[in-house]
């Protein structure tokens, strides 16, 4: 008996280490990546470069948070770019208009969410693809975006906006602020509530999941309303940094997102994901790019040096998958 409970803690155990293994080798490479700068750059470990890192970091982190959830449900969601961009002109275009600061910011955001609820309902209800449908979506925002600006960004906000992405909070920035407790949020959501559960049963078994009884199809609708709210949230914020709405702001971030999730430990299949492992892989990927910037690297290098880590990490965890679900 003894040696049954033995073995089965040792599988337990085994189970456990292998999917907090991305994350491991992840924070292993964060914190080799850190040594070497702090002994290549004496500027490094300054204050306002480290608050640089968290604040650059903040937007990608929280597109990353609400691609987790897409994604471990067995979507994508490629739109996610052009929403924030769309969601910043539109709360822009509405200030212009004599809107207030703050029903301008509730309702670019409210429009993100009923974006996400539309993507939700044509991949739910519709059953299209949801590369496909995301693709189509992605273009529509931004035209969208580009018609509401005629292609010229959008400049001078009230500074109860700016605040949004400039602003201060004890040491910190509402943007930094904004991402730390939405990611608090999204772990507890993912690994304390059935929602979460729900969010990646629905990428593992959602035909299992639809036999229980689950309205299976309410759940993804509502997942995509949330990838939404986060494009919101992000537009919001490069918007207000920017102090300028751009037509175009936020284009190729939903790769960014997409490579920050499977780096985390997501898997594309769907029915895995860690917001802890995202918010180590957007770290470790911020952390990349302002230590290429301190060490002088031409821009033109660092888009090719930081897409070859992020294509060499995903290889190694989509092999990784394949040989887990081959055992």
């Amino acid at each position: 008996m003894k040696k049954h409970d033995t073995g089965q803690g040792k599988t337990a155990f085994s189970a456990t280490l292998s999917r907090a293994f991305p994350q491991l080798l992840l924070t292993l490479a964060l914190l080799v990546l850190v040594i070497f700068l702090s002994v290549s750059s004496d500027y490094f470990w300054a204050w306002k470069n480290f608050r640089n890192i968290l604040d650059q970091c903040s937007v990608y982190l929280i597109l990353s948070l609400g691609m987790a959830f897409v994604i471990a449900s067995g979507g994508i969601d490629l739109s996610v770019g052009s929403v924030a961009g769309m969601c910043g002109v539109i709360m822009a275009v509405l200030m212009h208009g004599g809107v207030a600061t703050y029903p301008a910011i509730l309702l670019g955001i409210a429009i993100g969410v009923v974006s996400g609820v539309v993507n939700g309902v044509i991949v739910a209800l519709i059953r299209v693809n949801p590369f496909i449908t995301t693709l189509a979506t992605m273009t529509i925002t931004r035209g969208v975006a580009l018609i509401l600006t005629g292609g010229v960004s959008i400049y001078g906000f009230a500074q109860s906006f700016k605040w949004w992405g400039t602003g201060d909070i004890g040491p910190l920035n509402p943007p930094i602020v904004l991402s730390l407790l939405l990611t608090l949020a999204a772990f507890v959501v993912m690994r304390r509530t059935l929602w979460g559960k729900y969010s990646l049963s629905l990428g593992g078994n959602a035909e299992a999941l639809r036999r229980s009884g689950v309205r299976v199809n309410l759940y993804r609708i509502s997942i995509y309303a949330v990838s939404g709210f986060c494009a919101a949230v992000a537009g919001l914020i490069m918007t207000a940094r920017l102090n300028s709405a751009a037509p175009l702001a936020g284009s190729t971030y939903e790769m960014d997102a997409i490579a920050a999730v499977v780096l985390g430990g997501g898997s594309l299949n769907g029915g895995s994901g860690s917001i802890f492992g995202v918010f180590i892989a957007c770290i470790t990927l911020s952390v990349l790019r302002n230590g290429l910037t301190l060490l002088s690297i031409p821009t033109y290098f660092q888009q090719l040096i930081t897409g070859g880590v992020i294509l060499i990490a995903i290889i190694i965890a989509q092999i990784r998958n394949n040989r887990d679900r081959s055992h």
